[in-house]
């Protein structure tokens, strides 16, 4: 008898996925931005960083970070300057506007997670988030500008 799709993890966990990402990216939509660049404001929320921690914390190679970058200034959403101390390092932080968008992509994904995951409890969703931080995923096989 052949197997059910649900019998594999991974094509389960990949249609899921899909599914998900579906809803995040239209959730993403409704804010006016792409996920990418949501994943780059949400990193830069806290603070400051150079451009190479940046790309090392979203796991993307540089050069596909600094098409992020230029897309992020032109709509005046974050920002490059030269660092004083090392004139080769560029270090990027949220604008006013950036701090803005990224609240409405806040409310605009809480709702979408509130409706993704209704059915699982606190201590559930607490698991799921666990299980999936132990999913090992080759670096590199993965980035941020999917969809």
């Amino acid at each position: 008898m052949a197997a059910s799709p649900s019998d594999s993890l991974g094509f389960l966990l990949s249609f899921r996925g899909e599914l998900t990402g579906a809803r995040i990216r239209a959730a993403l939509g409704v804010a006016g931005l792409h996920p990418r660049h949501a994943m780059t404001l949400m990193q830069l929320a806290p603070g400051a960083m150079s451009q190479r921690e940046l790309a090392a914390a979203m796991e993307i190679d540089p050069s596909q970070l600094v098409a992020v970058l230029n897309e992020l200034e032109g709509e005046g959403l974050a920002e490059r300057r030269r660092d004083p101390a090392d004139r080769r390092r560029h270090i990027v932080k949220i604008t006013d506007a950036g701090a803005t968008a990224l609240e409405r992509v806040e409310a605009a994904v809480s709702e979408a997670e509130r409706e993704l995951f209704a059915d699982l409890s606190e201590a559930e969703k607490v698991l799921l988030r666990g299980l999936l931080d132990r999913v090992s995923v080759e670096k590199g096989d993965h980035d941020c500008s999917a969809g």
